[in-house]
């Protein structure tokens, strides 16, 4: 590949006195991966591999300053403690051996739990209550405050001394720096009434610690015209600020907890058409980031004055990224989805539901069997059959194209893509179709033969030797006697654009769980107009088995639309035109009139009836052995490739 050099993000930088490679940055983010405050071995490797992929610059997150500001999981490194500095250092190592500017970001959560329930009360400028907290903050007083400031000073201090160029203080996303920079949640009347007093001595004490090192300051422009920090006030505060305290670069984003991760309904980056505003108001580098994905959105920023772009999930979903983008293979980078699943659920530490190499602490990769189905003596290794071109097969297929394996994928359906596909379908939802582009191409480009809208029999499959199973799963129909058209998810989803036009009242009887099939259906009838939207669930609630960024963002895109709820209410039959509703505590029954009927039903297994041929070996992956997440798919399909070009038993 030859290097791209008609790209603006592939040129240096130098920020102060470090030259940074290119303009790409990492942004914070962090995986979890910290035992008891301190960063583990687990840590390191993931930091020296995105590194290693090529960023200028890596900005390390879920770092606090102040016992008052962690978690009972202790997942937080603790960067006040002088004792973790070791840990911390393999680390910054990590990075700097990687060839990137290592930056510390440093925070303090404030009001802001994160959901979680701890050992100190949470404290804020004032008794402000955070919308997404139960109770209002305890207001600190002048003293704890110059303590918040000294915290700031010695965790600095401590991140240098472990070998990070500098540090970066958050002061965006509604947490404590933040809440003293807004005109909404500062209600004080002593001298850190002025909103950039705090953050002015925090860089005041920091640059007396840490002499010319680099210091940045995050900040974000939050949703809502009361929010009191959007960006308008971003834009008066920060030259008051950069004059008062001067600082390095200032990192721009937008959002609060639960938002400022968007999903993959964010499609285009929200401060792309904000960049050339900024530009005009800082007079210092300026780092733009949120929702970039792609090098002509990059481009843009950089073309409208932005210095550096930050990104922190694409990195997660690849970090070779910036290596492949700038030698001209783009078309290899493994795309993020803005699902918010495996990265954000931290079960036990951040994963990837697109990227199968990202494992837990302890493992390589992350962990994944597929099911073999048969044992055969040894055989003459020989081509391999992959069946199903959704996401488990196809990252079957291209792992076994990658090692010189001769492979075949037979797909019944005339399109590549499984339920990745069907789920890009539905509003809100095309993140999934990138990933279903890219492992086409990428089989593609391997060479790999893609033979759709075929079913081989077991007799055309016998000159194989080795078969895959990657034929996905089928939802059930749910058993509604009645007269109303009743469609499963996955017809609506085929065709709701068809259907809602005609049938403008939906109901949709989701099976409890609170995952996306039904919040599709729902979102996918009021895209296209529906009347009136009732979701009638067994459950206790509606969208319950989303992750909190999700199912805010979700809550947000449906405020104000024709949609009402009925919880722990099944469907016993329909007529023409109503449904008759139960409840499943105490058996009332109501009606509901509705046009057409949406169940979502257990998804089951489908394979294949298949008679092996002597010697043959069959393994499934994916939804046919179970069904599942897509992380599943492409852990198992990566594995089962690793297995088959490992031999015989």
């Amino acid at each position: 590949m030859t290097r791209r050099t008609d790209l603006a993000l592939a040129g240096p930088f130098t920020l102060g006195a470090l030259p940074l490679r290119n303009r790409l940055v990492a942004t914070a983010h962090a995986t979890a991966a910290v035992t008891d405050g301190a960063p583990t071995a687990t840590d390191a490797a993931y930091w020296r591999r995105l590194a290693q992929g090529g960023a200028g610059m890596v900005i390390t997150g879920g770092t606090a300053v102040a016992p008052e500001s962690t978690l009972p999981q202790r997942y937080l490194t603790e960067a006040w403690r002088p004792d973790i500095n070791e840990a911390v250092r393999r680390r910054a190592e990590a990075i700097t051996d990687g060839g990137a500017v290592a930056i510390a970001q440093l925070v303090h959560l404030g009001r802001e739990t994160l959901g979680a329930g701890t050992y100190y009360a949470p404290v804020s400028a004032a008794a402000v209550r955070s919308p997404r907290e139960a109770a209002a903050p305890h207001p600190l007083s002048i003293e704890d405050v110059r303590r918040v400031v000294d915290a700031f000073r010695v965790s600095a201090a401590n991140s240098v001394q472990a070998g990070f160029h500098g540090v970066e203080l958050h002061a965006g996303h509604g947490y404590l720096l933040a809440q003293f920079l807004s005109r909404v949640n500062n209600t004080r009347d002593d001298e850190y009434g002025d909103r950039i007093a705090l953050l002015a001595q925090v860089i005041a004490a920091i640059r007396a610690e840490i002499g010319e090192l680099p210091i940045g300051v995050r900040v974000s422009a939050e949703p809502g015209e009361n929010s009191g920090l959007g960006l308008d006030d971003l834009i008066e505060l920060l030259p008051r600020l950069n004059a008062t305290s001067p600082f390095a670069y200032v990192n721009v984003t937008t959002g609060v907890r639960n938002t400022y991760v968007p999903g993959m309904a964010t499609t285009r980056p929200p401060l792309l058409d904000s960049v050339t505003r900024l530009r005009a108001a800082v007079a210092l580098p300026l780092l733009v980031s949120q929702g970039f994905r792609a090098v002509t959105d990059i481009e843009q920023a950089l073309a409208a004055g932005a210095d550096l772009v930050g990104m922190a999930r694409p990195f997660i979903a690849d970090p070779d990224f910036v290596r492949k983008v700038v030698s001209g293979d783009e078309r290899s980078v493994r795309p993020c989805t803005g699902c918010n699943e495996g990265c954000r659920t931290f079960e036990p530490t951040g994963s990837c539901s697109v990227n199968p190499e990202l494992g837990p602490p302890g493992a390589a990769t992350r962990p994944a069997v597929p099911l073999l189905l048969t044992r055969p003596g040894r055989a003459p290794a020989g081509s391999v059959a992959v069946l199903g071109a959704g996401p488990a097969g196809m990252e079957c297929a291209m792992a076994l194209a990658r090692t010189g394996g001769e492979v075949v994928v037979f797909e019944s359906a005339e399109e590549v893509g499984g339920q990745a596909r069907l789920a890009a379908l539905a509003a809100h939802r095309s993140g999934w179709q990138k990933f279903v582009d890219y492992q086409r191409r990428r089989l593609s480009d391997l060479g790999v033969r893609v033979m759709l809208g075929t079913s081989p029999t077991s007799a055309e499959l016998a000159d194989y030797s080795r078969i895959v199973l990657a034929t996905g799963a089928e939802e059930t129909v749910v058993p509604v006697p009645g007269e109303l058209r009743t469609l499963t998810s996955t017809d609506f989803l085929n065709q709701y654009a068809d259907v809602v036009p005609r049938a403008p009242r939906v109901a949709v009887l989701d099976d409890g769980f609170g995952w996306w099939q039904g919040i599709s259906a729902v979102e996918s009838a009021l895209a296209v107009g529906a009347r009136e939207v009732t979701v009638i669930t067994p459950g206790t609630g509606f969208a319950t088995g989303l992750s909190p960024e999700n199912r805010t963002q979700l809550m947000n895109r449906l405020t104000g639309a024709p949609l009402r709820i009925v919880a722990m209410n099944t469907v016993t039959a329909t007529t023409a035109g109503e449904l008759r509703l139960r409840n499943i505590m105490d058996g009332h029954e109501t009606r509901l009139a509705a046009d057409v009927l949406v169940t979502v039903g257990e998804r089951r297994p489908r394979r294949p009836d298949l008679t092996p041929a002597y010697g043959q070996t069959v393994r499934a992956v994916g939804d046919c052995v179970v069904p599942r997440r897509i992380a599943h798919a492409v852990a198992e399909g990566r594995a089962a490739a690793e297995a088959v070009a490992a031999g015989p038993l």
